[in-house]
């Protein structure tokens, strides 16, 4: 009975529940002299999954690695000889290491970024306005009126109108007798 359940069930260790719409809800029983079912729901593999298990033995190791780390780099020498370790690097690596490490992604992020500036065309070039993913604006009109207008087909805004946009003075000019009876008022205060 437990194999001829859909995707739409429930397992529950007292009873198996079917939500499925093409049939009406049934309850059914397991058999208690199955031995495969395990009486708790559980199908298919047992135990935690392999990344966990990955998991929690990498962050268990890296504990213990700044552990030892920080022992060998800060107890003194004659303290590790009478606990009887006599067998570790020089401590000049307790710095070397690290500081090489920290020099080392400090320069693959500044070759990345001349890489970047090194791939990128000049602003005078005409690649950085047209490339062969431009689109240019087709005539777009729109068959409904109101609300229910569709969204116009993307494309790739012209130089011209960034330009006007963005360089051309859209701002009304205000009467000079305004700004003087303005600038008076904030004397006065």
């Amino acid at each position: 009975m437990q194999g001829t359940e859909d995707l739409h069930s429930v397992s529950s260790p007292r009873r198996v529940l079917s939500f499925s719409k093409r049939r009406r809800a049934t309850v059914s029983f397991p058999d208690p002299d199955d031995k495969s079912a395990s009486g708790f729901g559980v199908s298919g593999d047992h135990g935690p999954k392999s990344s966990e298990v990955y998991g929690f033995v990498g962050s268990i190791t890296t504990v213990v690695a700044t552990v030892i780390f920080l022992v060998w780099a800060y107890v003194p020498e004659h303290w590790l000889h009478t606990i009887g370790i006599s067998y570790y690097p020089n401590k000049y690596w307790a710095l070397a290491v690290p500081t090489y490490a920290l020099v080392t992604i400090v320069l693959a992020l500044v070759f990345y970024v001349g890489l970047n500036f090194m791939s990128t065309p000049p602003p005078t070039s005409l690649n950085t306005i047209f490339d062969e993913f431009s689109r240019d604006p087709s005539t777009f009109i729109p068959s409904r009126e109101g609300d229910e207008q569709p969204i116009e087909p993307i494309s790739d805004i012209g130089i011209n109108k960034i330009n006007d946009l963005m360089f051309t003075d859209h701002v009304v000019p205000i009467d000079r007798k305004e700004c003087n009876s303005a600038a008076v008022i904030v004397e006065a205060v």
